[in-house]
């Protein structure tokens, strides 16, 4: 697929809205499927394609998203709160998607919504294909949550086809990284101004080094 800038679709009046360490730490990192549809029992990432999951409210919004409990759920829900506390603008109904049972997965990374691993926050701005939809400091943001999540956690836009609007855990089940972070999201929640919502600043140059180490170890992973 042909990958397009969002400004530029824009700019051709189709319509599309919105604007929007290490290497180590890196999860393990699985191919696309070739063709649409998804028929395995497990989904790209290694996570068991199941029926259900509860769905969590997203802090900051009045919405809830479907995810597998447990570090999955708090580790994806962390990612959407900073989403919305740092990024702005109010998320409507739809808005936020996790969990399905639609196998109609026309790229192979899709498919980790079966297994309740994956989400996407505002796919209609940001769909499959479109590149170019955050600004500058916008990606600063984004680069430093994943870091945050030690690579654990990869974005859409460094997925073939690109997606932007994408949020998958990116390591198999029983990887002690994803334990760990979830553990260090969940004890943010005692101390105060850590965490999303804080007064942490994504831009200081530590942050940022950290950040870049990670965006050249998961973007050479493509």
């Amino acid at each position: 697929m042909t990958t397009l800038s969002r400004r530029s679709v824009l700019a051709g009046g189709l319509g599309v809205t919105g604007a929007l360490g290490v290497a180590g730490l890196l999860g393990t990192t699985f191919a696309d499927a070739a063709e649409p549809g998804w028929s395995g029992d497990v989904s790209l990432n290694g996570w068991p394609v199941v029926p259900e999951v509860p769905s969590f409210p997203v802090e900051g919004t009045d919405l809830a998203v479907a995810v597998l409990p447990g570090d999955v759920a708090t580790t994806l829900l962390h990612c959407a709160r900073r989403f919305c506390y740092e990024l702005g603008g109010s998320l409507a109904p739809g808005d936020i998607t996790g969990h399905t049972t639609d196998r109609a997965a026309a790229a192979g990374y899709e498919s980790n919504h079966l297994s309740g691993t994956a989400i996407t926050i505002r796919q209609s701005a940001y769909p499959r294909g479109a590149a170019g939809g955050f600004f500058p400091q916008e990606l600063v943001v984004i680069r430093d949550i994943l870091a945050e999540c030690e690579g654990v956690v990869r974005w859409g836009g460094d997925l073939s086809p690109v997606k932007e609007s994408h949020l998958q855990i990116d390591v198999p089940p029983g990887d002690e990284r994803l334990s760990r972070v979830a553990a260090k999201i969940a004890g943010w929640k005692l101390e105060p101004g850590a965490g999303a919502g804080s007064d942490l600043d994504p831009f200081t140059e530590p942050r940022r080094a950290t950040a870049r180490l990670l965006e050249r170890a998961q973007r050479g992973a493509r």
